[in-house]
């Protein structure tokens, strides 16, 4: 307004509602910049390899001087309040990266996983910047308050902000809600807590995420910043629109197929005391490329309607692999199969149900989420599993062989038991016998359990108390399984030496090599380890003849 007085104040209000604005417009251009790189990438997949370079862009502070206009050389509630308005601008991007359905996705090529990485560190900014709002404003209201408390806590020469009469207020408690709610969701987001009860962390995430946007809201609301809060409920809300539609459409698209027989159910098999196999009817419409996992809700199993749970899709799916109904291993090509490690919890509900007799069970399909690797242009194949890892290195497997473009291929499994091996010999041996004359195929096992001195029987294969009490299964035709008796397969005992195993077979690759790994933390750093001190690594290592690497893991998750 022309000839009003200028103070610090209204420097600080017209401050805090340009500076989120000026983030948005950084955020828009990056993500701009990563779509098109995205689409670009795209374009050029079959010519180039190399990663597009990133730059970092500098932001600079605009403001000089180290004193406001009523020469105070440093505004508590000037530094607070920024951090305030700047955090309730980041709700929106906070809830999109914390999504399963999400633009950022569909622009970039980033997985969820991925984007799930980016919303837990984003989060954790986000608790500085609310703390240094709100821890602020607790010690401003504590300055305020009457002379009988500043015995306990004594008076600063900070500015106070905040009123007596506002203390206690509405908005200003809900405000220490969002804060305190917020903090208590990083504490149980944690991996070790999420490691040891992610059932826990489950639904306290859903309860103390809505607490925290429900809060965010009224408190922002007094200062006309709620518009930087409700998107949040919008997003979150068409994620969970898409999934309800895509579960209800796959739940019922076999009653409308003339195709599929809708009476034909689910089955979930023991195959040992921590492991099931989970057969699903593909629905129709239900598509996935390998490596891609879905989200699956069982009632009777799960505890409430909504709880999902991911697996990595342990099948392909290609219609053409079909040898008949009778084929042993069928399921890899024909259902939707998952290998579930029964822990605790959910994955250990499950194991009971199939141990009881209850085979058959009701389950919900939500997905395929996550991104498939492109190996199409690859010459040599590394894949890397450890335990139920395999299901996301078999569809790999079986999807490589078939297209038959790779000139070398390496699949390494480590198992504890041997008897782990009769659930997936006939999927090697489909991938083996469908691998043309010019794809070299290595399958090297390694069996981790102690105290066994001889290879195992490939006819004893599956032959513990837990096997033959399920002929059910078919399991005496499966015994004839002769994996172990083709060249190209290799059983050894003890933990892989990946440093040999990786560096051996880099040595003599040609053209671009990827690695895919799936298995425990361990597994994943060892053969990250075995990239980098090898003598291909290196910015110039391709420049001197070494073949180029791209790495692809997939952490074990929590279910």
């Amino acid at each position: 307004m022309p000839g009003a007085k200028v103070t610090d104040k209204t420097i600080r209000v017209a401050l805090a509602k340009v500076y989120p604005k000026e983030i948005w417009y950084f955020l828009a251009s990056f993500i701009i910049f990563l779509s098109l790189v995205h689409f670009a990438s795209l374009l050029l997949a079959r010519l180039t390899r190399r990663p597009a370079p990133s730059s970092l862009t500098s932001v600079v502070d605009p403001e000089g001087g180290t004193t406001d206009l009523e020469g105070v050389k440093f505004d508590w509630s000037f530094y607070s309040n920024r951090a305030g308005t700047l955090a309730a601008s980041q709700f929106p991007l906070i809830t999109v990266l914390g999504t399963k359905n999400n633009v950022l996705t569909l622009l970039t090529g980033i997985s969820y996983e991925k984007m799930n990485n980016l919303h837990r560190m984003s989060a954790r900014v986000l608790l500085v910047l609310l703390w240094l709002h709100a821890g602020s404003k607790v010690s401003v209201a504590l300055s305020c308050l009457p002379p009988i408390i500043a015995l306990i806590y004594p008076p600063t020469n900070i500015p106070c902000s905040i009123t007596p009469d506002e203390i206690g207020t509405t908005w200003l408690n809900l405000g220490y809600v969002s804060v305190f709610a917020f903090s208590a969701l990083v504490l149980v987001s944690l991996r070790p807590v999420r490691a040891v009860a992610y059932e826990f962390f489950f639904y306290m995430h859903f309860i103390l995420a809505f607490l925290i946007l429900l809060g965010a809201y009224y408190h922002t609301v007094n200062f006309n910043f709620q518009q930087y809060v409700w998107p949040s409920f919008l997003v979150w809300g068409l994620d969970r629109f898409i999934r309800l539609i895509r579960v209800v459409v796959f739940k019922l698209s076999p009653h409308l197929s003339s195709a599929s027989d809708p009476s034909v159910t689910a089955r979930a098999d023991l195959l040992a005391p921590d492991l099931v196999r989970l057969r699903v009817p593909r629905p129709p419409g239900f598509s996935w490329s390998p490596g891609q996992l879905s989200y699956i809700i069982m009632p009777g199993v799960s505890r409430l309607p909504f709880e999902a749970h991911p697996f990595s899709i342990a099948s392909v799916h290609d219609g053409a692999m079909d040898g008949g109904n009778g084929e042993k291993g069928g399921e890899h090509w024909k259902e939707v199969v998952f290998l579930i490690n029964a822990q605790s919890g959910f994955t250990k509900r499950l194991a009971h149900a199939a141990q009881s007799g209850e085979a058959k069970v009701n389950v919900l399909l939500d997905g395929p989420y996550g991104c498939s690797p492109d190996l199409d242009g690859s010459d040599t194949v590394v894949l890397v599993a450890g335990g139920t890892g395999i299901s996301y290195t078999l569809p790999l497997l079986l999807s490589v062989a078939k297209k038959g473009r790779a000139r070398r291929v390496l699949f390494i499994w480590s198992i504890r038991d041997s008897s782990h091996l009769r659930w997936v010999s006939p999927a090697i041996i489909k991938a083996l016998s469908l691998a043309p004359a010019s794809m070299s195929i290595s399958v090297s096992i390694h069996i981790t359990r102690l105290g066994i001195e001889s290879p195992p029987n490939p006819l004893d294969i599956g032959s513990s108390p837990m096997a033959r009490s399920e002929e059910s299964l078919d399991t005496r035709a499966e015994k004839t399984v002769d994996l172990l008796h083709l060249r190209a397969v290799q059983v050894s005992y003890g933990r892989p030496d990946f440093q040999r195993l990786v560096h051996t077979e880099l040595e003599g690759a040609e053209g671009h090599t990827s690695v895919c790994v799936c298995g425990s933390q361990s597994i994943a750093k060892n053969v990250r380890s075995s990239l980098r001190v090898n003598p291909f690594a290196g910015p110039n290592s391709v420049l001197k003849g070494a073949p180029s690497v791209t790495l692809h893991v997939e952490a074990f998750g929590y279910a």
